[in-house]
Order: C-alpha cells, then sequence, then structure tokens
C-alpha cells in the first residue's frame, strides 16, 4: 500500500527573523510563524491523515500541534518525533549570523566573499557546498552531502517501517533538508543543481511505495493553493 506523505516545513522562527543559522539549534515560532501555520492549517482541516509526525525540534513539534488541533477529520494520537527528520546540521556555526557565515564558507570553497548562499551553490554545486561548511567548521561537525543524504536514506526507511499501514500521514520537518530531500527525489530536479528554498509552513507532497521508492509529486506549495 502506498502512503502519500505531506511534508510541512515549521513556521517561522526567531532565528528565522534575526537571520542566524539555524539547523539543529531551535528557536520559538514568532508571531507571524504561528498566524502563517494557521492558514496553513485550515486549508488542511478537511484532510484525512492517519497519523501526524514531526522532527524533535521543538519548532517542528509546535507546528505539528497546530497542525492536529486545526483538523476536523482526523483522529490523531500522541505525536512521534523523528530524529531522522531534523534539519541539516551545520556544526559551530549554529547560532551564527547567516550572511557571515555563507560568507566565510564561500571563501573556504575558493570563490571569494559572497553572502548570497544560492550564488554559492551556483558556483560550487551543491555537495562542494556542504563539503565547504564542513571544512570551514572549526570542529568539522557540519553535515557533508555524504552523510546527509546516509540520513535522508534511514528516514525514508524509518517512514515507511512505521506508516505501512497508513494511506495518508502528515509530517513537519524544516527548509535545507525538504528541499535536499526534493533534490533526491523529485523529478523536476536533475540532482545537481538547487531548488528554490521551500516557504515556512509550506506544504510537499510525497509519494512512499511499497516497494520502499519514494519521489516527490508536488513541491512549497502554499496554504492558498492547497
Amino acid at each position: 500500500m502506498a502512503t502519500e506523505v505531506y511534508l510541512v516545513r515549521h513556521g517561522e522562527t526567531m532565528f528565522n527573523q534575526l537571520n542566524k543559522v539555524q539547523g539543529w539549534c531551535d528557536s520559538p515560532l514568532t508571531v507571524k510563524g504561528i498566524d502563517d501555520l494557521k492558514r496553513t492549517a485550515t486549508a488542511l482541516a478537511q484532510v484525512h491523515f492517519d497519523n501526524m509526525y514531526s522532527s524533535d525540534l521543538k519548532r517542528a513539534i509546535d507546528t505539528v500541534h497546530l497542525m492536529k488541533d486545526a483538523n476536523q477529520v482526523s483522529t490523531i494520537g500522541k505525536i512521534r518525533k523523528l530524529p531522522e527528520f531534523r534539519e541539516v546540521f551545520f556544526g559551530s556555526f549554529e547560532g551564527d549570523d547567516i550572511d557571515q557565515t555563507w560568507d566565510q564558507i564561500a571563501q573556504t570553497a575558493g570563490i571569494g566573499h559572497e553572502t548570497n548562499v544560492q550564488k554559492i551553490i551556483n558556483r560550487v554545486g551543491l555537495r562542494e557546498f556542504r563539503a565547504a561548511t564542513k571544512k570551514a567548521d572549526p570542529r568539522h561537525l557540519a553535515e557533508d552531502m555524504p552523510e546527509l543524504d546516509k540520513r535522508m536514506v534511514k528516514a525514508i526507511a524509518t517512514l515507511q517501517e512505521i506508516t505501512k499501514n497508513e494511506k495518508r500521514v502528515l509530517l513537519v520537518s524544516h527548509g535545507d533538508f525538504i528541499k535536499t530531500l526534493a533534490i533526491k527525489y523529485w523529478n523536476q530536479s536533475d540532482g545537481q543543481h538547487d531548488i528554490i528554498f521551500p516557504d515556512n509552513g509550506s506544504v510537499t507532497r510525497g509519494i512512499l511505495h511499497s516497494n520502499g521508492k519514494f519521489e516527490i509529486v508536488d513541491y512549497n506549495q502554499k496554504a492558498i493553493d492547497l
């Protein structure tokens, strides 16, 4: 049995608003973030879900409970938290200024000063961007592509195991992780180049097939489009 997966990006957080690097570190949802999520929750209120899941980070947990409370046609019990669906880990850069971080990574990648992450990735490719992030990290803890790819495969395998009797589920995750999933599993991505970063509160829809294959079929859908 195939399982339809609604991947929701958490709402805007304080670190999003303050332009800080936010991977495994956490910060609370903003008022704007909550308001945006309420629009997504309203748009999904009449969609039946067999279950709801989230990353184990608080901004995702708060988001999934907002989705759960607004849904009028689903009976959801305790929310299971899945650490495999955490955001990408940025190591020592967690909580730092985003522009300064990207500039440091750009220099490590050998392209000079650049604070626009999209331009950096367009120049060197996503794999080299991740490698440069790990290299620039003084403790070399940031996830590179091999580590991230391994975690994505584990995440999909875990999801397949726990949803084998479920037709439709909602799962709250994070922008960079959802984007990286889409690069790997969306047929409109060539797997080499960057794609648009998903909006806070957006919905990306995937299909998890019984043979373990996962594919993204809709990406970064806003509440108005649902």
